[in-house]
């Protein structure tokens, strides 16, 4: 009898471990929806009030047009008083945007590599000072790097070079963090056995290293491709010939005071822009995901 007491009380506690385990489960899904519709919903409301009429737009919460128009996306694609269109715009965009990535993911393997996998005089001075420029905010930057581009005789320049040419110089501190300490978990003997075979440091980075950070790097690349489409203020400060304006500049175009704000023709603007980008990081998410898990819990 107590035998059979000590396994009904057995099932007993397991099946309220279960239980648990299951109302665990469905509070944490509860909460991941909630917290999902909160994130997706500006997304799914901006798609709809694309095809609202401007008089429709702020009355209601909800994403379905009451009476849907194409008015703002046929206002969107026609060209602006000075010939730009949203294509040539979105066009502009990329032709700035694609060399930083690839400037910017060159110069922070390079340097993270450095700081990584070298000790030379000054490291440590370095890495922290290199750290320290995270917490400075770019608005403090803008004034002198304004006044030394204009010396320079970038501003206005049609290449874009000042937005350009300072992602040569791994001037994104958190990129080259994130792949120091990737670079930190990668075992050294490798180096070792490469430079027995009669690598240099050249190849063993580019032969070894670069293969093995493949996830961060594309982790680095997503991440400025986002922020230099979404970046207003430097192509506000460095872009003078307005054939040569970006979307970001382009958008605001329908925010005429004298005329008022064609919300439908912003919204439906800024849905075309970021479409490129959503296709871009739903091809690459993947890799994404598994380059900032690698670059957080590595150190």
């Amino acid at each position: 009898m107590a035998e059979k007491g000590k396994a009904a009380a057995l099932r007993r506690a397991q099946k309220h471990i279960e239980r648990r385990k299951t109302a665990g489960i469905i509070v944490r899904y509860a909460v991941l929806i909630i917290v999902g519709i909160f994130m997706v919903y500006p997304l799914v409301w901006m798609v709809g009030a694309a095809f609202k009429p401007n008089n429709e737009i702020f009355t209601s919460l909800n994403p379905v047009a009451a009476d849907p128009t194409l008015d703002g996306f046929q206002n969107a694609v026609k060209p602006s008083s000075y010939g730009l269109t949203i294509w040539r715009a979105l066009l502009n965009t990329y032709s700035y945007v694609i060399p930083e990535v690839i400037l910017t993911v060159i110069s922070a393997t390079l340097t993270a590599y450095g700081f990584a996998r070298f000790k030379f005089k000054g490291h440590d001075a370095l890495f922290g000072l290199m750290l320290a420029m995270l917490f400075l905010p770019q608005v403090v930057m803008n004034v002198p790097q304004y006044m030394m581009y204009r010396k320079f005789g970038w501003v206005g320049s049609k290449l874009y070079l000042p937005l350009i040419v300072p992602t040569a110089f791994a001037t994104e501190s958190y990129f080259v963090f994130m792949l120091v300490q990737f670079l930190r978990s990668i075992p050294k003997e490798l180096d070792e056995a490469a430079k027995i075979d009669g690598c240099n440091s050249l190849q063993i980075l580019v032969k070894i290293i670069v293969p093995m950070l493949r996830p961060s790097l594309v982790s680095v690349a997503l991440f400025k491709f986002m922020w230099s489409c979404n970046d207003f203020l430097g192509p506000l400060l460095y872009v003078t010939d307005k054939m040569k304006y970006p979307a970001t500049i382009y958008v605001k175009r329908f925010m005429d005071a004298d005329a008022g704000v064609s919300w439908n023709s912003v919204l439906a603007c800024s849905l075309i822009s970021i479409i490129p980008n959503i296709m871009i990081f739903f091809l690459a998410q993947n890799q994404f995901v598994e380059g900032i898990a690698a670059g957080g819990v590595k150190g």
